[in-house]
């Protein structure tokens, strides 16, 4: 078993893979960043419908950060249709919006965990650790 430098262990044949959906660049900079830190590979897109696209092309993401508010397809809707297709994947949310009725209509979409932006390593690692998943 390797351990990263965040004490977040992964055995070494099977990397942990997620997906960053933000329609913010700085966001899915920060996010791929942080997931890179951690030895997380990881793959961006801009909203909703390209997160259902590319798990209808065939790929498979052991995590899935979705945004809340996105152009084209937001991400309450995006979760919905991804458990529509049987994607088993921790989708967490990952949001600046804190009213209790937005947050609460996002978990009910099929969310696994929800947090409030800026996301840090401690925030991730803490995801990570729910999904028992280490990297």
């Amino acid at each position: 078993m390797a351990q990263s430098r965040h004490g977040v262990r992964k055995e070494q044949s099977s990397k942990i893979t997620a997906l960053v959906v933000d329609d913010n660049m700085i966001n899915r900079t920060i996010h791929h960043r942080l997931l890179d830190n951690l030895g997380i590979e990881s793959e961006v897109v801009e909203n909703g419908k390209e997160a259902v696209d590319v798990h209808c092309s065939g790929k498979k993401f052991d995590i899935i950060l979705m945004d809340m508010e996105m152009p084209i397809m937001n991400g309450i809707e995006a979760t919905r249709r991804l458990r529509e297709m049987g994607i088993r994947s921790m989708i967490a949310g990952v949001s600046s919006r804190s009213m209790e009725q937005e947050i609460q209509e996002f978990m009910e979409a099929g969310l696994d965990d929800y947090q409030e932006k800026p996301l840090t390593i401690s925030k991730l690692i803490s995801m990570i650790r729910k999904m028992n998943l280490n990297c």
